[in-house]
């Protein structure tokens, strides 16, 4: 799937397509440069999910956990800070995987052998004219 997203105000939708069209999939990575977009594209896949609290980046945490309505959780990982894999095994990431629930991963590249077959790779990037490219793999 290729998506051109023109504004911001363009994500919510972009979201709801995403999520419409991948329905089965719980786990997306997310690759891009920084300032591509992959945190404002995570809220919006957020919100569409019906997430209760306002997702932040957790750069430093590594990863958080936010609520949907359905009281499911929705986890949110950025390993933009990991300089080895064994600190992402070591907040259990594996058993977030394979949890069932949805899992946002941001700079996937550095634990993606970590990751189970089955992901969707979100590659994002930025046009010359500002759009952001989405391409779903």
């Amino acid at each position: 799937m290729h998506i051109i997203v023109h504004n911001e105000q363009e994500l919510d939708a972009v979201a709801q397509t995403i999520l419409a069209q991948y329905a089965n999939q719980r786990v997306f990575g997310f690759f891009g440069e920084m300032g591509a977009g992959k945190t404002t594209l995570i809220k919006a896949l957020c919100r569409a999910l019906g997430v209760v609290s306002v997702p932040t980046s957790p750069t430093f945490a590594l990863v958080n956990e936010y609520l949907r309505h359905s009281g499911d959780p929705v986890y949110h990982f950025d390993f933009y800070r990991i300089e080895e894999m064994d600190e992402a095994r070591q907040i259990g990431f594996e058993e977030y995987l394979y949890s069932g629930h949805y899992c946002f991963i941001e700079w996937t590249e550095k634990v993606e052998s970590l990751l189970q077959e089955s992901y969707t790779r979100v590659e994002m990037s930025i046009d010359a004219m500002h759009c952001r490219i989405i391409n779903l793999i």
